[in-house]
């Protein structure tokens, strides 16, 4: 198994899911998402829970929770070929999220490598829920 920040936070049978959906996603780095947000041709959706996207977010987002994406998807983009990116708070959750995505017929989904904390990290610009 690839190791991965932050994975020691993880149970071994969530890490092993996550590895076998990475496999079958693509992942941008932030850099790549801040430029396909810039150009207007993608949808950055922050997937973590609500009280970490009512704590603070990555500017421009949209929130659309990991646990009603599948259900609620296909009313926040109809459109199955939307350029969306997801991210979590650490690119796993987001990982799972893309991955299934996919299985429903979205076609230009990406899920945003190290989450949240790569967002930070890289000095990218963040909001508070208002």
């Amino acid at each position: 198994m690839v190791e991965v920040p932050h994975a020691k936070d993880h149970s071994p049978g969530f890490l092993r899911i996550v590895e076998e959906a990475r496999r079958r996603v693509r992942e941008v780095t932030v850099d790549e998402a801040r430029a396909a947000l810039a150009s207007g041709r993608a949808r950055l959706i922050d997937v973590r829970e609500d009280d970490e996207w009512n704590e603070a977010h990555a500017k421009g987002a949209e929130h659309l929770g990991k646990g009603l994406i599948e259900r609620d998807i296909e009313m926040f983009a109809p459109d199955k070929a939307s350029e969306l990116i997801l991210y979590c708070g650490g690119g796993f959750r987001s990982v799972l999220a893309t991955d299934s995505l996919q299985r429903m017929g979205y076609t230009s989904i990406r899920s945003m490598a190290g989450g949240w904390r790569a967002w930070v990290e890289a000095g990218a610009p963040t909001e508070e829920w208002k």
